[in-house]
């Protein structure tokens, strides 16, 4: 994380960088951040996003297990879902990511946003 930047704004940094049909993890994007305890407020952070949609995909951010977020906050529960199945992202059955054929797990030179 850059030391200018807040937390909120390298989140928002890493999150701009996952590619359309992928998806990371929130804890992903806390390691990336350089504060891989920091899932929870990473989750806070894109509840707050300023610009979410194309600008800042919030919508790519799932759980571990790939689950989506309990109640979306930016169209509500179903809508989640529908933008990661309109960039072609894999579901299970029982409504998880397939977490192996789309999962990002960040930008290839490493090291945090």
């Amino acid at each position: 994380m850059d030391a200018l930047m807040t937390f909120d704004e390298s989140v928002y940094a890493a999150v701009r960088l996952i590619p359309r049909g992928r998806v990371a993890t929130y804890g992903q994007i806390a390691l990336l951040c350089g504060n891989p305890r920091a899932s929870r407020a990473v989750g806070w952070a894109l509840r707050r996003n300023p610009s979410p949609g194309a600008e800042i995909p919030c919508h790519r951010v799932v759980n571990r297990e790939g689950r989506l977020a309990p109640a979306f906050a930016f169209g509500g529960p179903g809508a989640q879902r529908d933008l990661l199945e309109a960039e072609g992202v894999p579901f299970f059955a029982d409504g998880r990511v397939d977490l192996k054929r789309c999962a990002w797990y960040g930008p290839k030179e490493g090291g945090s946003v």
